[in-house]
């Protein structure tokens, strides 16, 4: 066994990178711009209160922004859908150039062909190392089974395949 103090955050990557997840976008509109980011640490919490978490890196320059939003908008992205995921990950540029997209007059951002999407509130920000645990409620949601999502696997995007 390798001594916790041993670990290399490359050593953790490459590990971490072995469980394949989906890949979110977390937008909103804050102060008349549209402002997001792309997520693949979105779990779900709990059914009963209905609660979902996402973990953003402490050196995001987004989330400070996009968290002042009063709801936030949570897209699963469908597997035709990495482009935008790639923009949404970006740090500089236009993240949401040639992408739909819906706004709520709560200002978050659900965006036209993802397999589903929610509508969330920050319910709480936990700190945990170089990343904080956003604690979200969510309000409303809806999903698209038709519709494949968009895989993160071993620093790629991927899509899934059923087995025969």
């Amino acid at each position: 066994m390798t001594s916790p103090a041993l670990l290399s955050p490359a050593d953790l990557r490459r590990v971490f990178g072995a469980f394949p997840t989906g890949v979110t976008a977390i937008a909103a509109i804050v102060d008349g711009t549209p402002v997001g980011l792309a997520a693949s640490s979105f779990t779900s919490v709990s059914l009963d209160p209905p609660l979902a978490s996402v973990c953003i890196a402490r050196t995001s320059t987004t989330w400070p922004v996009l968290r002042r939003a009063p709801r936030l908008g949570v897209s699963v992205l469908a597997a035709d859908q990495e482009r935008l995921g790639r923009q949404l990950a970006q740090r500089d540029g236009d993240r949401f150039a040639g992408a739909t997209w819906r706004a709520s007059r709560d200002g978050e951002i659900l965006l036209d062909g993802a397999c589903a999407w929610l509508d969330c509130s920050i319910e709480e920000e936990y700190p945990a190392g170089d990343h904080v645990i956003v604690l979200l409620r969510i309000h409303d949601l809806d999903a698209d089974h038709a519709a494949a999502p968009l895989v993160f696997h071993r620093s790629a995007f991927g899509r899934l395949h059923r087995a025969a």
